[in-house]
């Protein structure tokens, strides 16, 4: 994998995650207690073997190059490994990046001048999945493919006006493109389900430059993706089925010992979610809690990396546990980060760094970012929190939706999303 450069889109705006996204660009998001967004994408090249990375920022970056300072910076130049963090600097006229494919345009110098690279490898920063490049590199190479498209299938109804859709015949060659049809055609042999593409993409430099020049159009999957049909090789990767990732897991006996045991293909190697409003982020981390998590954090042989802070280990306080009511720290099914106190009640959650939940406090199928107090007596249940929060004693949150619209952002489905720094300390 020598000859092959990751490039990660990391400028989006996101604002179906606002406010998540008020401060910090999409990529940056924190996930899953500690880590951000962009780590999957990272861990996914590292345990891919590449080590030729490139990320395109744009919008309110200085967050996610601070965490790619801080917890990336492990690549030798001298072995030609790098990771490359190239702002926009308005290479090709007077405007910034105007899309995925214009932001690879405006850098296309950066692959000429490596003549080494074969291939390109193009990822979005904000998508949580574990997926093998290197296995899509050989399907890529045994298909005789010019271009690939990384597809995972989805239900019609699911799909209209939401994904990008491709049209495949029965060897998976990509006939048609669609962007976010009302009516996605279905997948070979299966009237109910269609291609939704994942965007991820991998091609010959030499087609990426070639087309990159030609056309006008400045992204990926409006403008260029149809532009190739016709023309080059262009192949449909079936995610799912060729994507067998294989880890180590633990299960608990009868007997309480933790044995580890090898499968071949873990529960999350199909797993997928474009995290691109704050339902979607919140389903990715209640995804993340359980006995057998949907996406599994603690595999050994594709570990997910990230920036740790130096906190202490996190602490649960149990005095006062049969009081009535129970005062007792206690967190099921949940994730917490380093640096959490806990002193009330936490089930099915995902707590940041440094999070505190006082005396009597119960939180519930919540998240929780870093630097938030959970004051006492409170009440908080399906809502996202970001960082810098104090919650007044007594607060209720998630219970009363047309009160917390009066003053949150609260999803369809009902999840009540407090700003970074609403509450003061």
């Amino acid at each position: 994998m020598k000859d092959i450069l990751a490039i990660i889109m990391a400028g989006g705006k996101g604002e179906r995650l606002s406010p998540l996204t008020l401060d910090r660009s999409k990529p940056s998001v924190p996930f899953g207690g500690h880590y951000r967004l962009i780590d999957i994408t990272l861990s996914n090249c590292i345990n891919s073997n590449i080590y030729k990375l490139m990320v395109l920022p744009q919008y309110k970056s200085q967050s996610l190059v601070d965490h790619l300072e801080a917890g990336w910076n492990i690549f030798s130049y001298d072995l030609g490994h790098y990771l490359r963090i190239v702002s926009p600097q308005m290479r090709m006229g007077e405007h910034w990046y105007k899309g995925t494919a214009d932001s690879v345009r405006q850098n296309a110098y950066l692959l000429e001048r490596d003549p080494l690279l074969s291939h390109i490898l193009i990822l979005s920063g904000d998508h949580v999945y574990k997926m093998d490049y290197a296995r899509f590199r050989r399907h890529h190479e045994e298909t005789k493919a010019d271009v690939s498209i990384s597809v995972i299938e989805v239900d019609r109804r699911l799909a209209a006006n939401t994904y990008g859709v491709l049209e495949v015949d029965d060897d998976f060659n990509v006939k048609g493109f669609q962007e976010k049809p009302a009516e996605p055609a279905p997948m070979p042999g299966d009237p109910e389900r269609t291609l939704a593409s994942m965007g991820i993409y991998l091609f010959k430099k030499e087609v990426m430059l070639d087309v990159l020049n030609e056309a006008a159009g400045t992204d990926f999957g409006h403008d260029i993706i149809p532009g190739l049909l016709g023309r080059y090789q262009v192949k449909a990767y079936p995610y799912r089925a060729m994507n067998a990732i294989s880890d180590f897991t633990y299960v608990t006996q009868p007997d309480g010992r933790r044995e580890r045991v090898h499968e071949e293909r873990t529960r999350d190697s199909g797993y997928w979610r474009d995290v691109g409003n704050l339902d979607s982020y919140w389903n990715a981390n209640m995804d993340l809690c359980g006995v057998d998590p949907y996406f599994n954090l603690y595999g050994e042989l594709w570990p997910i990396r990230t920036h740790l802070q130096q906190f202490p280990p996190a602490k649960f306080v149990f005095q006062g546990e049969r009081e009535t009511p129970p005062r007792a720290g206690k967190a099921l099914d949940s994730l917490v980060s380093l640096g959490c106190i806990i002193s009330g009640l936490v089930r099915n959650s995902v707590l940041g760094v440094n999070v505190i939940v006082r005396s009597y406090a119960e939180v519930d199928e919540s998240v929780i970012l870093d630097d938030v107090v959970v004051g006492r007596r409170c009440r908080i249940k399906k809502a996202i929190i970001d960082k810098h929060n104090y919650i007044p004693d007594d607060t209720r949150i998630g219970y009363d939706p047309v009160e917390d619209r009066k003053r949150f952002t609260v999803t369809e489905r009902g999840i009540t999303v407090i700003p970074k720094g609403f509450f003061g300390g």
